[in-house]
């Protein structure tokens, strides 16, 4: 992987690699990701901590290294100061991708879909991180929704209530992760690149407010499944995750475990194509702001 500095920089997250796929199939996913990136003009920079080592710009070695680790702690940005003061190895969520990214001056960041509010917070009161994250790092984080385990309308909410601004690109929907058919909306779209860096440039310019970007992504259409098809997975998944006594922090790589068990690899098939559709696009956008920049 190229460390041009050259080249505006996409940021990857850890997390995704080892707790999101398969550990087997972290570096042909890490490999497709940076094809993707590379192919639209753009650098991969894979984000993670190594023995307390804060790295940006994680390479291929590096990252074989921490797939063979058997115990990797998944951190979001509140765990960032305690991974590195304890030395520890750690993939980063997107909370945590984003509060590195902002520091090492990266605008852009791709990942399959974010956290939000699980269902059943009225009474758990359980939110991911990542949306206070997005209010806070002006960092332009390109998804397919949030991941599909979780409340959607809720996280939607959520946003709002935030102040984070969601973008539909080419869409009206904020997706569903594994499915366009969704029942929220969101309230802005664009179909032009060129308009999405415009949008990008004035939010993360920090005179308007401060925080991040969500822009919302088409699930590739050749891997979107059936909105009734991904309910009834999603129910016995997590009601599988909630047996295995799964809770905060673990309930999502447990959940997606059994997502992508009970459905034969077809989900975990849909998740990889969505990241790298995302990775593509997030390049793009960072090569059309470098280029406004220039």
């Amino acid at each position: 992987m190229s460390r041009s500095r050259r080249r505006p920089r996409v940021a990857l997250e850890s997390t995704l690699l080892y707790h999101g796929v398969p550990r087997r199939r972290g570096l042909e996913v890490f490999d497709r990701l940076c094809a993707a990136v590379e192919g639209a003009g753009a650098e991969p920079c894979l984000i993670g901590i190594v023995d307390g080592s804060v790295r940006v710009g994680l390479g291929r070695r590096s990252l074989a290294q921490m797939l063979a680790r058997e115990a990797v702690a998944k951190v979001g940005a509140r765990g960032i100061a305690g991974a590195v003061a304890r030395h520890v190895c750690a993939a980063t969520t997107v909370s945590a991708t984003m509060a590195i990214a902002a520091d090492a001056g990266i605008a852009v960041f791709a990942t399959g879909g974010i956290g939000g509010v699980h269902r059943g917070a009225v009474a758990s009161y359980d939110e991911s991180e990542d949306l206070v994250a997005l209010s806070r790092y002006p960092v332009a984080v390109v998804s397919a929704g949030a991941k599909a385990i979780l409340d959607l309308p809720r996280t939607v909410e959520r946003l709002e209530t935030l102040g984070v601004p969601v973008i539909g690109f080419g869409t009206d929907r904020f997706s569903a992760f594994y499915s366009n058919r969704s029942p929220v909306a969101v309230a802005e779209r664009v179909d032009d690149v060129a308009e999405l860096a415009r949008l990008a440039r004035v939010r993360l310019g920090g005179r308007y407010g401060r925080g991040g970007l969500l822009v919302v992504t088409r699930v590739p259409i050749a891997h979107e499944i059936a909105p009734r098809t991904v309910e009834r997975a999603v129910t016995a998944a997590l009601a599988q995750a909630r047996r295995q006594g799964a809770r905060g922090a673990a309930v999502t790589p447990a959940a997606l475990a059994a997502l992508n068990a009970i459905a034969g690899g077809r989900f975990l098939e849909t998740n990889i194509a969505v990241v790298a559709s995302n990775a593509r696009l997030a390049a793009a956008l960072a090569v059309a702001l470098a280029r406004r920049r220039a």
